[in-house]
C-alpha cells in the first residue's frame, strides 16, 4: 500500500467527502456497494467564438470498490439514480475512476 492509496482510502472514508452508493452493472450482475464522491463542476464547451457553460455531474469511484465501471451502469445514491455517460477515466495512479453521469430520466439506453 502506498501513501497515495492510504490518502485515497482516507478521503473516501470521510463522511464529509464521500457517500455510500450502489454500483449497478449494466448487464445484470450483482449490485456492488461502494463509496463515491459526487461533484457538479461546470462544463465549458466552445462553439465557434462562443463558450457555453453548462452543469455536469461527475462521480468518482475507488478502483478498489469497482475495478472496471462501464458506460450505461447505474449508480444509486440515496433516492437518486444516475447513469454513467461515456467511458470512465482512471486517474494516473489507477486508484480512482472519474465517471461522467446523467440523471436516469435523461439517459439514452
Amino acid at each position: 500500500m502506498t501513501a497515495f492509496s492510504i490518502a485515497v482510502d482516507a478521503i473516501f472514508a470521510d463522511p464529509n467527502m464521500a457517500v455510500d452508493a450502489i454500483y449497478r452493472p449494466r448487464f445484470g450482475w450483482a449490485d456492488v456497494p461502494c463509496r463515491v464522491i459526487m461533484t457538479k463542476p461546470d462544463a465549458i464547451t466552445d462553439y465557434g467564438a462562443t463558450s457555453i457553460v453548462s452543469g455536469s455531474l461527475r462521480v468518482d469511484i475507488r478502483a478498489s470498490d469497482v475495478p472496471k465501471p462501464e458506460e450505461g451502469a447505474r449508480i444509486v445514491v440515496g433516492g437518486e439514480t444516475v447513469v454513467i455517460n461515456g467511458e470512465p477515466i482512471r486517474d494516473s495512479l489507477g486508484l480512482v475512476w472519474q465517471c461522467g453521469t446523467v440523471p436516469e430520466a435523461e439517459a439514452c439506453d
